[in-house]
């Protein structure tokens, strides 16, 4: 226990310390020259705008099936207390509908800090929510809190670092990737407390999916202008929030699983 902790850690000190020796990593003003700017409905930007809905379907139901605690259609947890980091990401994910749609309908630097601000935060939430489930309940609670600050202080270091002509993505970029790598190594060494573990990964690789999309804005749209690579970003990590939710939902405790397998009926 004590040598898979200390790894762990060992992992996230390089990735903090890498994030710092590597050059500043500035972003563009090409970077809101997104590829469908097409106005419909009196909407800017429209198709960018309005696919943002899922996000909120999904982090809307979310909420909504860990709140029910215990009644039929409800997400269960072994410790109750579990519940408090997965409210967060779901509600950084209903955020986001409303973060990226205020982006996306004036794309600029200051309206990004909406954007990115609840996404910074659901990143953190997810980790905090794989701490507690495969490390310890206790910490993964008290870590929350600090990763969520944390998550939110990487968007507006970029935001300052950004008004004064000297934009820094490193903090941010070491929130979104980094969080992923602690993820999946927390994944890799600690036994799983629930069934369906795997769906993390597919999680993450959709999500991956998603980045391509998004890196891909203009050749897609110029392939027919019909739908942009960044309208096709939203729905591929709006599925990737609802493969979790669907993972939460499908999931049996791992003990229970296993005796059922060994005495079954």
């Amino acid at each position: 226990m004590k040598c898979r902790g200390a790894l762990l850690l060992v992992i996230v000190g390089a990735l903090i310390v890498a994030t710092l020796f590597i050059h500043r990593i500035p972003q563009t003003e090409a970077y809101h020259n997104f590829a469908d700017q097409r106005m419909m409905l009196g909407v800017p930007n429209c198709l960018d705008v309005v696919s943002n809905v899922l996000f909120l379907f999904v982090g809307a139901l979310g909420i909504l099936q860990i709140l029910l605690g215990g009644q039929d259609g409800a997400i269960n947890f072994i410790d109750s207390r579990e519940r408090w980091p997965w409210l967060m990401f779901f509600a950084a994910v209903a955020i986001t509908a409303f973060g990226s749609a205020y982006y996306h309908l004036n794309p600029n630097d200051h309206t990004l800090v909406w954007d990115r601000l609840p996404m910074a935060i659901g990143f953190m939430a997810l980790l905090a929510a794989v701490i507690s489930e495969r490390i310890n309940v206790a910490i993964g609670l008290w870590l929350l809190g600090p990763l969520a600050v944390c998550g939110a202080a990487s968007v507006f270091w970029w935001s300052i670092t950004q008004a004064r002509g000297d934009g820094d993505l490193r903090p941010y970029a070491l929130v979104q990737f980094g969080s992923v790598v602690v993820l999946l190594f927390a994944l890799a060494l600690y036994s799983p407390r629930y069934t369906r573990g795997a769906d993390f990964i597919l999680s993450f690789v959709i999500y991956g999916i998603a980045k391509v999309f998004e890196a891909a804005d203009h050749p897609i749209y110029a392939l027919g202008h019909i739908v942009s690579g960044h309208m096709l970003k939203h729905i591929a990590a709006a599925i990737s929030a609802y493969w979790l939710l669907r993972m939460l939902q499908m999931r049996k405790p791992a003990n229970l699983f296993r005796e059922t397998e060994t005495n079954p009926a």
